[in-house]
């Protein structure tokens, strides 16, 4: 199979790490949907980026529908959201509040790096980052140093999204991390050792 898309996006990385940390093995065509906006409609008419093109032709397009598509064909029974009961309502409510940081902040990275300087709206910026750092400054707070994980003593969904939203807020928005999200900060660090995420840096 396939991964479209390059791994400095939040979305298309969370794909690639679930693919390692599962063991699929997939190809990766490094396309953008700002530079290659062609290539990636005729995967996505949208020219959003992921897609993932299985082995018999067809296209999943969207991270959270694609990762729903690898637990079921590849999670067995560790998939990276639990299949039902408490324990999936609680890695779906995090992760969700990890892409919607993700969403934010790319909203404010885009205006800021795309709207001319005489029509930015910096309230709007301010905005959108305000909401990214509240949503990971609540998963600081759900950080236990101590556990290899945020929820469920394994790697699920909560992990890999709070990575990457982490990472955008860092490296994306200069969100000093470290100090007003210690804990996020540190747990982010940590599992940036770990193959699938090491392997999967941009």
């Amino acid at each position: 199979m396939k991964l479209i898309g390059v791994n400095r996006s939040p979305y298309t990385r969370r794909v690639a790490i679930t693919l390692t940390a599962l063991g699929v093995p997939y190809e990766q065509s490094c396309v953008s949907g700002f530079g290659n906006r062609e290539e990636v409609r005729g995967h996505n008419p949208l020219g959003r980026i992921p897609a993932l093109v299985l082995d018999d032709g067809e296209t999943l397009i969207d991270s959270g529908a694609i990762v729903d598509h690898l637990d079921e064909r590849y999670g067995g029974g560790r998939p990276t959201i639990p299949r039902a009961g408490p324990e999936r309502r609680a890695v779906l409510k995090l992760a969700a509040m990890m892409i919607g940081a993700c969403d934010k902040g790319l909203q404010a990275a885009y205006h800021r790096n795309h709207t001319p300087a005489e029509k930015r709206h910096q309230p709007w910026v301010d905005d959108c980052t305000a909401q990214m750092v509240h949503a990971l400054t609540a998963v600081d707070a759900m950080v236990d140093p101590a556990a290899p994980y945020l929820l469920l003593g394994r790697l699920t969904q909560a992990d890999i999204t709070a990575f990457v939203a982490e990472r955008l807020a860092r490296f994306g928005l200069n969100v000093d991390t470290a100090t007003q999200m210690p804990r996020l900060y540190a747990h982010a660090r940590k599992l940036g050792e770990e193959a699938a995420f090491r392997s999967t840096e941009p």
